[in-house]
């Protein structure tokens, strides 16, 4: 029987979403929570694998298991198991023919950075500070010129299981509440990276750093070195995958 499953985790203290020797990931404390129930040995495979520090709020995986609970009867088993900063939101059974990466249509970041000289301490592990002023009229004009489908070279990282750097990026809006100045992208896929270097971009033009011109010249050349700098994980959270 197959499973589907939708996870929320603050990723401050964990190392990612894939399993690693000695290290708290969500995949492998997942694992391990079926595992402690009695499903034996599985393997959760995730739709995306954040890097470690990264959150996310409607992660989704699948896994294939024997045992037969109830939906709500797994949600209280696993979320007995899993840390605190991992929880279970949904389960759900499927067919065989869904798979929590391949089946995905689209995905929804978004990038949280506090503007303000203090960081709030209820925020501190879900924003980077830059406590700057920035220009969004010009991080929009360079935002839109990110908009569609290209090649992202330029705001990504070497990935032996990358077949194509070609994104269609459906919609990259900066919006600001308060102190917090949000980034939300929206993309039938991303690389590695990805959104973090888009964020680091943007917030460079915005504060002066960095002009349109230089991101028109970086998406154009696939120049990894004219591109913004990478921003902090902290702030980059997954917010939903779409089917």
């Amino acid at each position: 029987m197959r499973l589907k499953i939708t996870i929320q985790y603050d990723g401050t203290d964990l190392s990612g979403w894939q399993s690693q020797p000695g290290e708290s990931t969500v995949q492998g404390c997942l694992e391990t929570a079926f595992e402690a129930f009695g499903c034996g040995r599985v393997v959760v495979h995730g739709a995306g694998r954040t890097d470690a520090g990264v959150h996310a709020l409607g992660q989704v995986a699948h896994v294939d298991i024997d045992k037969v609970l109830e939906p709500a009867t797994w949600i209280r088993a696993l979320n007995v198991k899993l840390p605190v900063d991992i929880r279970v939101l949904r389960v759900e059974q499927v067919t065989e023919a869904f798979q929590a990466r391949r089946s995905a249509t689209g995905k929804v970041y978004h990038y949280r950075a506090w503007t303000s000289a203090v960081v709030s301490p209820f925020e501190r592990r879900f924003v980077a500070h830059a406590p700057y002023p920035h220009d969004l009229d010009r991080m929009r004009v360079a935002a839109e010129a990110l908009v569609g489908l290209h090649e992202f070279d330029a705001f990504t990282v070497a990935d032996r299981d990358t077949l194509t750097t070609r994104r269609n990026l459906r919609r990259l809006d900066i919006d600001v509440h308060g102190d917090e100045l949000r980034i939300e992208a929206e993309a039938n896929g991303f690389l590695r990276s990805m959104v973090r270097t888009i964020a680091g971009t943007l917030l460079a033009v915005g504060d002066g750093r960095m002009s349109v011109d230089q991101v028109l010249e970086a998406l154009a050349t696939k120049r990894r070195e004219l591109a913004g700098p990478t921003a902090p994980a902290r702030g980059l959270t997954l917010v939903r995958v779409d089917y």
